[in-house]
């Protein structure tokens, strides 16, 4: 499939649907397609395209959430994200930045091998990868940092799917706090679900995602799930209610409508309403909202530099799954508490059992039971990757490219920000992990 730019604003409603999916299916079609053709990288530069310029900008130059995921708007969109719709702000707190101290490398020329043997320097993966910021982080110094396609230090990117594995280390300091019991069932803190497909599924089921629900995130497929949910987000296009159109426009209003399908337990398959359900587990038993769990828990402890933010859904409710942003610095220092088993400096900002759990306990097998995957000894625990190989790394992946890649052992940790106009990771995912080899074994001598 070749993804081509678009040339005039969409028209009508099924025409913006239709261009804000066409992202999507390439994702959802990449993996049946050894190589998709893609856009040159260059060529989708927003700033080179002159997207968003001007007073006012010209037609065919305006990014919106209507044609956010048309392509390559999403280069200029994914670290933008607050200026097309509702946030949330999570707050850094009032007190100066953690120093992140820099020991600089040239990591541009390093070379490694692709699984397809072809040979590609840092630079290369880089700029192939449509990445729009990289920070590499030894021993908590700065030995690499670089910006691309416009994009500031002091702007906050979307994470997308890493947003699950904070709402994860929300979860698992609850459950090591005793607010949250990891065998209890769903319904016991949310009465709204207990007709609904995780009535008896247990937390534990959901941080892990082996639920059984009548749920698929199959974009090709236009009665999917995963457009019912986006919508219910406010991150797909809605048309104006009519009455009985059955079209969630809210989360919460989403979410009890699914039933259940097969027994829980059973194989791991990939579902963002399974962290939606979880964070409104955590709001409902902390009395607070997610952000500001994120800033009091996090944000504030780590010693952020900017504020991160949320995305809110139609009603004001925090869209968990996948609609957290922060910065590639404030990502770099997340990575870095977890890397120290908790630890600030000398401060125990998290237990360090709840990273041991994190890092550990997770069933390959599992993971296999969903299908083919490219992940092969992965594993999926807590809402967090799982890569069982021998430094121990674990990871939180996002839509496009977003990775916070963790290597107790090398003493590493690897912040990458993308915009790849296929939005699966499991596309990229050996060439990455390759390339993050490379890295740890050159910082390793």
């Amino acid at each position: 499939m070749i993804l081509r730019p678009p040339t005039r604003p969409a028209r009508t409603h099924s025409a913006l649907r239709r261009r804000a999916l066409c992202l999507l299916l390439l994702g959802a079609t990449a993996t049946a397609q050894a190589q998709p053709r893609l856009p040159p990288p260059e060529a989708t530069d927003p700033v080179t395209r002159g997207l968003m310029l001007g007073t006012p900008p010209a037609s065919d130059k305006r990014v919106t959430l209507a044609n956010l995921l048309a392509y390559p708007n999403a280069r200029w969109g994914y670290h933008h994200l607050r200026e097309l719709g509702p946030t949330v702000a999570i707050w850094r707190g009032d007190s100066a930045a953690r120093p992140l101290p820099r020991a600089p490398l040239d990591l541009d020329s390093l070379r490694f091998d692709t699984a397809d043997q072809r040979s590609l320097s840092i630079a290369e993966w880089q700029t192939g990868g449509y990445t729009d910021a990289l920070l590499v982080l030894h021993r908590g110094r700065i030995v690499h940092e670089r910006y691309a396609v416009g994009m500031q230090a002091r702007q906050p990117h979307a994470l997308w799917s890493m947003s699950k594995s904070l709402v994860g280390l929300l979860a698992m300091l609850l459950v090591h706090e005793g607010l949250l019991d990891a065998k209890a069932p769903v319904a016991r803190y949310l009465p709204e679900l207990a007709g609904s497909a995780w009535a008896d599924a247990t937390l534990q089921q959901v941080l892990d995602m082996n639920t059984g629900v009548a749920y698929t995130e199959q974009f090709q497929d236009p009665n999917a799930g995963v457009h019912r949910y986006l919508r219910a987000a406010g991150l797909l296009p809605v048309p104006a209610p009519v009455a009985g159109d059955g079209i969630a426009r809210a989360i919460t209003d989403y979410l009890p409508t699914l039933a259940k399908d097969g027994e829980h337990g059973q194989r791991w398959r990939y579902k963002s309403v399974d962290t939606e359900v979880l964070a409104w587990v955590i709001q409902r038993v902390s009395g607070q909202r997610l952000s500001s769990l994120l800033s009091q828990r996090l944000w504030q402890r780590i010693g952020a530099e900017e504020d991160a933010f949320c995305w809110l859904d139609p009603i004001g409710s925090e869209v968990a799954s996948v609609g957290i942003s922060a910065t590639l610095r404030d990502m770099g220092r997340l990575g870095e508490l977890l890397r120290n088993n908790g630890r600030v400096g000398r401060e125990q900002v998290l237990p360090a059992a709840v990273v041991t759990a994190l890092r550990s306990g997770g069933d390959p097998a599992l993971l296999a039971a969903g299908g083919p995957t490219p992940r092969q000894g992965y594993a999926y625990r807590n809402q967090w990757w799982q890569a069982n190989d021998a430094d121990g790394s674990f990871e939180a992946k996002g839509l496009a490219g977003q990775h916070l890649h963790i290597n107790p052992a090398a003493e590493l940790v690897i912040v990458k920000f993308s915009s790849h106009p296929v939005p699966d990771t499991a596309f990229t995912h050996l060439t990455d992990r390759r390339a993050f080899a490379a890295i740890a074994s050159a910082l390793r001598r």
